[in-house]
């Protein structure tokens, strides 16, 4: 056996038993609700939805507006919602079309803070795209807050007989309608130039939004992984890659390309002279001026990394191909999704690296040795919730030589602050009910030294949650009584991949595993973007800056080391 199950050695209540009881209740309502073939109103799931007591939703029940929900809400749906009378939700364009509705023919419309693939027919529908159940966790919930936040308002505009016949300050919007001038400040920033003309539609318009589910199935979840994998296999085996040894990067897609390639370190001057056009009181500017003082604890290599996108993306469209074709040349292939699962792919084979390219801090890189490495990484933008087991599974199954897989994500935590990297070595997976004793392949002497502004926390313990939403403070509490600090949504679904990987039965559901003498490398880093006990601290919260950038450079590096060690490159 390579992986064990072990009875809980304690008398304590299963984690996420009856302190969830509301949490259940709620996805159980709107989950068989969405079994219909017709069109379900929203406002028969707010009753369930405020009873939940949500810790992203606190003022839910009550009448004073919950601003920080609300603008949670706003950037991860699409703008025209706030015109929509019904939601569409599907996993393929075709069952659209057969639905009469011609989704391919309308507006694609992005969130700001959601990968998910969004049409606007621009006559009150938006269809969307579902890449796994999670994505229902995660929307349902969204849409219900927003339209409680949204009527909440309304209700207040009305009696205060507003908008004004001027443009109201943050401080006036806080003492009519409520909330903090600072929240009415972040949604301005949210909604930008379109903020008068909604306080106009809020005051005019009730929001009773419709929501209808085609299909669903845990096969039609498997047939669109596949359909997103095809074209990385296809990629791998047009460059001879597919039978080589592969490592499995779950992460981000500019950290390890950043590391990888020296496409930013090259253009060094470039860069300086970009900062140095921008305002004097920009960040980016003042940054520089401490770097060149020596009054600053930051590393060169994130601030050159940060204003490199800033840079490309200043020269449009053409910058950012001119920079993809730099990536290329440099050993990276870029894969963009077009299917619903949002997930962009980058193929590295080790053997095209630059040893001169490599960031420097990744240690001192044996040319000869990195040049005979016939492995690759797949580096893959960190997918939501059960489309994790989704992929690895998938990934599992096309290739026969999976040497190693590498986990990180953002996740809340309960003990440590914003841009805190956190490593588990346990994970309860609330989707199965089992819970994961891990070996991980990190520790803090593996981050620390990279990690300027905040700290590293190995043998933590992690649950992994349905949804943002999908949790109330009693939850929390019951968890972090239970020593589960790091609250995230994708390594569970990773470790019942990795199960199926390693053994010859389905994932256990409810059990205790001990994961040892796996079969390939697995590690899981988690940094913290969000406190729940501490509203509104969040990275974002930091500003526009290279700052939260800290933790993803030294947990990517991390992972390029181990990679390299693995593959006989670095000492």
């Amino acid at each position: 056996m390579v992986v064990s199950r072990v009875a809980l050695a304690t008398t304590e209540e299963p984690a996420g038993g009856r302190l969830s009881d509301e949490v259940e209740l709620y996805q159980r309502t709107y989950n068989t609700l969405l079994r219909s073939s017709g069109e379900t109103a929203l406002r028969v799931l707010e009753s369930s939805h405020r009873a939940m007591g949500s810790s992203l939703h606190p003022l839910a029940g009550s009448d004073e507006p919950d601003l920080g929900a609300f603008i949670y809400a706003i950037r991860r749906l699409p703008d025209g919602i706030v015109g929509a009378d019904l939601v569409v939700m599907g996993q393929e364009a075709e069952v659209f079309a057969r639905n009469g509705l011609p989704m391919e023919q309308w507006d694609e419309v992005d969130a700001p803070a959601r990968r998910r693939r969004w049409h606007d027919s621009g006559e009150g529908t938006l269809a969307v795209l579902l890449a796994s159940a999670s994505d229902v966790d995660d929307l349902i919930p969204t849409l219900v807050a927003f339209q409680i936040e949204w009527n909440k308002l309304r209700v207040r505009s009305r009696a205060a007989g507003w908008p004004p016949d001027h443009v109201p300050s943050p401080e006036e919007c806080a003492q009519t309608l409520g909330g903090s001038s600072d929240d009415w400040v972040r949604l301005r920033e949210a909604w930008g130039e379109r903020f008068d003309e909604r306080l106009l539609l809020i005051a005019e318009r009730r929001m009773n939004v419709r929501v209808r589910m085609l299909g669903g199935s845990q096969v039609g979840y498997a047939r669109l992984t596949r359909r997103w994998w095809t074209p990385v296999h296809d990629r791998l085996a047009e460059q001879g890659l597919s039978d080589r040894p592969l490592y499995l990067v779950s992460s981000n897609t500019h950290s390890l390309v950043n590391i990888a390639t020296g496409v930013a370190r090259e253009r060094e001057a470039a860069l300086i002279e970009f900062v140095e056009t921008l305002p004097e009181d920009d960040i980016l500017r003042q940054e520089l001026a401490a770097f060149r003082e020596g009054r600053t604890e930051g590393s060169w290599e994130n601030w050159l990394y940060f204003v490199a996108r800033l840079y490309f993306d200043s020269h449009g469209e053409e910058g950012r191909n001119a920079r993809r074709r730099s990536e290329q040349e440099a050993g990276v292939s870029h894969l963009p999704s077009r299917t619903a699962l949002r997930v962009p792919a980058q193929i590295i084979p080790l053997a095209e690296l630059d040893p001169a390219g490599l960031d420097s801090r990744l240690g001192e890189v044996q040319a000869d040795a990195l040049a005979d490495s016939d492995a690759v990484v797949v580096n893959i933008d960190y997918p939501l919730g059960l489309g994790a087991y989704n992929i690895l599974r998938e990934v599992a199954v096309s290739s026969s030589s999976l040497r190693g897989v590498y986990v990180l994500g953002k996740a809340a935590t309960l003990n440590a602050d914003v841009g805190d990297v956190m490593i588990s070595s346990v994970v309860h997976d609330e989707h199965s009910g089992s819970t994961y004793w891990l070996d991980n392949a990190f520790s803090v002497g593996d981050i620390a030294g990279d990690l300027r502004f905040g700290s590293g926390l190995d043998n933590q313990r992690a649950v992994t949650v349905k949804s943002t939403f999908l949790q109330n403070r009693a939850y929390l509490d019951f968890y972090y009584r239970e020593a589960f600090t790091v609250v995230e949504m994708e390594a569970g679904p990773y470790c019942n991949a990795l199960y199926e990987i390693a053994d010859a039965d389905r994932h256990p559901v409810g059990e205790a595993v001990n994961f040892s003498k796996l079969p390939l490398d697995f590690g899981i880093i988690h940094y913290a973007s969000d406190t729940p006990y501490t509203q509104a601290r969040t990275l974002g919260a930091r500003g526009l800056s290279y700052y939260g950038l800290d933790s993803t450079y030294a947990s990517s590096l991390a992972i390029m080391r181990r990679i390299l060690r693995l593959e006989g490159a670095l000492d």
